[in-house]
């Protein structure tokens, strides 16, 4: 379980607030990295996993503040994380050096705010509850 992002930009930070929902519950074999985003961080981070899921901000057109996307392996959703290629060049690497996991799940909610400051909008905030179930649905519980 892998939340992109910046707490301190905003709704940058709604990887990071995502994967905390689900590390607060313990799950036995389920690990919680939280990072900004950087290619080899990620390789460091898909280190022995056999599943992915990655959680991050990203904006979308025409945007739509909360709007969630889902896909798996590299992101194909139409819009754009907020971290430029970190994730795709990751998988890319990964896949390139044989350290992919065995499945990449990308989940991200539109942004409305990455401006410096702390807390996510409303919209996005309100998307949590919908990226937790679903990441509980990757996980098979």
């Amino acid at each position: 379980m892998i939340g992109i992002g910046n707490s301190f930009r905003r709704d940058d930070g709604i990887g990071p607030a995502t994967v905390a929902t689900i590390e607060s519950l313990h799950l036995p074999g389920v690990s919680v990295v939280v990072t900004d985003g950087e290619a080899t961080r990620l390789l460091d981070a898909f280190a022995g996993a056999d599943l992915a899921v990655v959680v991050d901000a990203m904006r979308g057109e025409p945007p739509e503040p909360g709007r969630i996307h889902c896909g798996h392996g590299a992101p194909t959703t139409g819009g754009g994380n907020t971290h430029g290629v970190g994730v795709a060049a990751a998988i890319g690497l990964a896949e390139a050096l044989g350290r992919a996991p065995q499945r990449v799940v990308l989940l991200g909610a539109e942004v409305e705010n990455t401006d410096i400051g702390v807390g996510l909008s409303d919209p996005v905030l309100a998307a949590i509850p919908e990226l937790r179930r679903l990441i509980l649905v990757e996980l098979g519980g």
